[in-house]
């Protein structure tokens, strides 16, 4: 009969840790976004990679950031959308990268 109160012991001690662990706070992701929205870059030039937006979607992106007029838009060897529009009366030639990154190209 004494291995009894010592299996309950045990038995609740085990129970106790495991309810611990669950109430531990999860932590905070890395930070960065799949899709960024147009005021939300988290690079200063464009990131090459396999890009999925259509040309309609890379347009409204770039509209989304202030620019108009957006003409001559293709994509690159590199999955990034390259054109030209305007942005407070000046021409520019911009980007979209598969992020959604909006940037004025260099």
């Amino acid at each position: 009969m004494s291995r009894l109160p010592m299996l309950a012991a045990a038995l609740l001690l085990l129970g106790s840790a495991a309810v611990s662990a669950q109430s531990q706070p999860a932590q905070s992701g890395p930070g960065n976004n799949a899709v960024n929205s147009a005021n939300q870059n988290n690079s200063n030039a464009p990131v090459a990679g396999r890009n999925s937006f259509t040309e309609g979607q890379a347009k409204s992106k770039i509209e989304a950031a202030g620019y108009s007029n957006i003409s001559e838009l293709q994509k690159d060897k590199d999955g990034v959308w390259r054109g030209k529009a305007d942005k407070a009366g000046t021409k520019a030639n911009v980007s979209v990268d598969f992020q959604g990154n909006v940037n004025p190209a260099n």
